[in-house]
């Protein structure tokens, strides 16, 4: 059995004909070919969540989620996204014939709602959503009172709101420690933090399970203009507090709430669990380094982890020899005004005038030669 239900006995009770699947999970685990060798490391691997069908890790998610909803006979639900978990939830929705109803963050990239019409969920772009911490709150009050009112319930991928959809996410972990055994450091994108706390209680489980399997340190890396968690692991203060207004441009990380975040800093008591902070032009930069040194496309928030394996690599504490992994989360299509950055300007002159003829080939190989 391949997938996520081939972990059926770590994850909440589904029966066999409520469980929902598209084919997430199961994917790569893949070693750096270039990137490691330029960072000094012998062992870096990235993880491509942005392969479930989908394009991101919000997969795992759904799938326990909406087999949830189905075994409860739910006709519709509730749900609030940045993009991936809207996609994800509409995906199997419709797999499920459950109406999804989507409440979007103010400014989500346009691939991302794109993708949640065309599997037919009702959208909701809701202003400042996602953006002031005071709205977010205000609209999943009002989601929870409307779900508990109709029988429903409100998806959101923290476990303080959904946590049988988040054990979902758990699999990421078990696959990791299945393939990578000796895995000594896994570097995790951070909004509110369910991602990251899902990959600490994955190997917690998976602990209990293999005696000789030693639990990884988990660095929770944000935004510097989303730093509710990270800042704190960081500088090893047990207290975090929300955010008036997140102010990032990475998408998928504007979550200026603290959700999971309380969590992830009572886990950090183990001394397993770290934080990393990163400028989003740093992002960016890594982003590019993904697509053209390693061939692999993500969108921004899918670049997160490798940032922070270079912020954790400035300060100390990791070996050329680790087995290290950093988890992609979601596909460059997410994001393609993100793409404008990589390939624009001189990139794009060669494409600008029709071909003609062959010679303008020629012409332009003997320039591209010139340019070189």
């Amino acid at each position: 059995m391949k997938g996520i239900w081939k972990y059926k006995a770590l994850l909440p009770e589904v029966s066999s004909r409520h469980r929902i699947t598209l084919g997430e999970g199961n994917t790569p685990l893949i070693r750096s070919r270039n990137i490691g060798k330029l960072l000094g490391l012998e062992e870096l691997y990235f993880k491509l969540e942005n392969l479930n069908p989908t394009g991101s890790y919000k997969d795992r998610f759904a799938a326990l989620a909406v087999g949830n909803l189905l075994m409860r006979k739910a006709k519709f639900f509730l749900a609030t996204s940045s993009g991936n978990t809207g996609a994800a939830l509409a995906a199997y929705g419709a797999a499920s014939d459950i109406r999804c109803f989507l409440s979007v963050v103010d400014g989500a990239p346009v691939g991302k709602v794109e993708q949640m019409g065309i599997y037919g969920a009702d959208i909701f772009m809701i202003k400042n959503f996602g953006i002031s911490r005071t709205v977010t709150e205000n609209v999943m009050r009002t989601l929870q009172d409307l779900a508990k009112q109709s029988g429903t319930n409100v998806e959101i991928s923290a476990y303080c709101y959904s946590p049988i959809g988040m054990a979902g996410v758990e699999t990421i972990a078990f696959e990791i420690a299945e393939a990578l055994a000796q895995v000594r450091h896994v570097f995790v994108p951070a909004g509110g933090g369910g991602l990251t706390l899902a990959i600490i209680k994955g190997f917690e489980k998976w602990r209990k399970l293999h005696a000789g399997f030693n639990k990884p340190s988990v660095f929770c890396v944000q935004p510097d203009g989303n730093n509710t968690i990270a800042g704190a692991l960081e500088a090893d203060r047990s207290l975090i507090k929300g955010l008036a207004k997140s102010t990032t441009t990475i998408s998928g990380l504007q979550v200026p709430n603290i959700l999971d975040g309380n969590s992830i800093i009572s886990k950090a008591r183990s001394g397993k669990v770290k934080g990393a902070l990163v400028p989003d032009a740093a992002v960016y930069e890594c982003q590019q380094q993904l697509a053209q040194l390693e061939g692999i496309y993500c969108e921004p928030a899918g670049a997160v982890a490798l940032t922070g394996l270079k912020k954790a690599l400035s300060t100390g504490g990791i070996r050329r020899k680790d087995k290290i992994v950093c988890l992609v989360t979601g596909h460059g299509f997410k994001d393609p005004r993100s793409a404008s950055r990589i390939f624009s300007g001189d990139a794009c002159r060669y494409f600008n005038k029709a071909i003609e003829s062959i010679a303008h080939v020629k012409n332009s190989i003997s320039d591209i030669k010139n340019f070189v």
